[in-house]
């Protein structure tokens, strides 16, 4: 398969088959999908977190050579800021349970219909905000090597799915049917396809900005796994739960590992 249709099968993987999990997700009890979600989330970030430091920083770092890596810790940095100023503006912003301190009203508050759809209509623009973003990280790692691209492809994947069933729960809270939510959802998805198509032609010309390029890949990926995900992993402090999310970020983390391994 040519770069491109890679590129583009595992764009449509990390978003639309994401989104398509996480509403057969959604269709489980809600005792169920509160136990089980914070478990999906610690793999999700160790999946994130291996595929920035085990792959797409060590890549830019050799692309750039003996003379470049402090361009990439300065795209590593550029990158973080950008996408805290992202959050800032409500833009990034992804939630990981059936309710969270951004996307959730107060009691007041959830009596008000207008601002319960303004809710939801900034997570549709955050997500598709997201999935291009997204799009043309994958693409950035696929135009480097196969390798990267799916170890980088994995990782969205992972992160997706518990994302996009807190996404659903705001889209239903805001008055959407779930008809409606799955459209809006799917339609958002497909940002992920457009930002890899895009960022394919906008970076095969650019191949010397490429190790920046991934430096800027992995701070999304950080950022997201750090600042987004860890976070509300901190919230559950029992033994129990604690030691299975070290487990299950390790498993990520080996996930991607693995993929490293076995690739030639």
């Amino acid at each position: 398969m040519s770069t491109l249709g890679l590129i583009i099968a595992f764009t449509f993987l990390g978003g639309v088959v994401g989104v398509l999990m996480a509403s057969v997700f959604m269709l489980a009890p809600e005792r169920i999908r509160t136990r089980s979600l914070p478990f999906m989330v610690a793999f999700a970030t160790g999946a994130l977190l291996g595929a920035a430091l085990l792959g797409l920083l060590p890549e830019a770092v050799e692309l750039a050579g003996p003379n470049g890596y402090q361009g990439v810790g300065l795209s590593l940095l550029g990158g973080i800021a950008l996408f805290f100023i992202l959050e800032k503006l409500v833009l990034w912003r992804h939630c990981h349970e059936d309710h969270c301190e951004t996307h959730s009203l107060d009691d007041h508050a959830s009596s008000d219909h207008a601002r319960r759809r303004s809710s939801g209509a900034m997570v549709i623009v955050g997500d598709t905000v997201h999935n291009v973003l997204d799009g043309v990280l994958i693409a950035a790692a696929f135009l480097i090597d196969a390798k990267l691209g799916v170890m980088t492809g994995i990782a969205v994947l992972a992160h997706e799915v518990p994302s996009e069933v807190g996404d659903f729960a705001v889209l239903l809270h805001s008055g959407m049917s779930r008809a409606r939510a799955m459209f809006w959802n799917l339609l958002s998805a497909l940002g992920s396809v457009v930002g890899g198509v895009l960022g394919y032609f906008a970076l095969a010309g650019l191949r010397p900005w490429l190790p920046y390029a991934l430096g800027v890949s992995a701070a999304c990926l950080l950022y997201v796994a750090v600042a987004d995900l860890i976070p509300g992993l901190h919230r559950r402090t029992d033994i129990k739960t604690s030691v299975w999310q070290v487990v299950l970020i390790a498993l990520g983390v080996s996930l991607v590992a693995g993929v490293e391994a076995l690739s030639p």
